[in-house]
């Protein structure tokens, strides 16, 4: 496991070392004291995950983030002192896969670590398509098509769209989908969960603001409706 480590402070850069180092005898760990860095760390050997401050010199943590989104799906852990609920929805709108705070439990951050990295690899055993109106879901490949069109998700934004679109039809409760997505240590996390399917709908609906094809059921969940747009 590689982890890419983004921190302008040497201290905390070395604490997130040490306990990723006595959790796993198979960990390589590569630094970066700002964003520039962490881009061209990124570019030349790309990590199994990156653990991301926000509160970098030259360039913050959120425009690293953005930028790596539009090149890749690494996955992403945000750890900052940021612990407002506004810059947290906007790590996660920006597309982190997780958000923690600072001060943090070396152990929680190694268990975060390792929940992403389960969530964000392909799964084994999901052959066969999902076709639901001008929808292609590829498992196998997991690769998406609205109306003949590829659509790049994120692991964690693919995870959830099956979620959904193997229960067409039914409404799927905040829980469930947490619970299968995220991890049941996530079921309280309803953040995470409405930014995720913001995201989707983003990217999948017509008009984001009136969905058509992710629908919210007041109180329940989500509905993946049957759509022939």
């Amino acid at each position: 496991m590689k982890v890419l480590v983004v921190d302008d402070e040497p201290d905390v850069r070395a604490l997130v070392a040490t306990a990723l180092e006595l959790a796993a005898s198979d960990v390589v760990i590569a630094e970066a004291g700002d964003g520039e860095e962490a881009l061209r760390k990124m570019r030349e050997a790309p990590p199994d995950i990156v653990i991301l401050d926000l509160a970098l010199p030259s360039r913050d943590g959120f425009s690293v983030l953005e930028e790596l989104r539009r090149e890749s799906s690494l996955p992403v852990i945000v750890l900052t002192a940021r612990g407002m609920e506004h810059d947290k929805v906007r790590g996660l709108e920006l597309g982190a896969d997780d958000y923690m705070t600072k001060p943090f439990s070396p152990r929680e951050l190694v268990a975060r670590i390792q929940t992403v990295l389960r969530r964000t690899t392909a799964p084994a055993g999901r052959p066969g398509v999902i076709e639901r109106g001008g929808l292609r879901i590829d498992l196998a490949a997991r690769r998406v098509f609205h109306k003949n069109v590829e659509v790049r998700l994120t692991p964690t934004e693919f995870n959830l769209l099956f979620e959904l679109a193997s229960r067409a039809g039914e409404a799927v409760s905040h829980e469930l989908l947490l619970e299968r997505v995220w991890g049941p240590e996530y079921r309280n996390e309803g953040h995470y969960l409405k930014v995720y399917i913001g995201r989707l709908r983003d990217k999948l609906e017509t008009e984001p603001a009136s969905p058509r094809l992710i629908e919210t059921v007041r109180g329940i969940g989500y509905r993946f409706a049957f759509t022939k747009d």
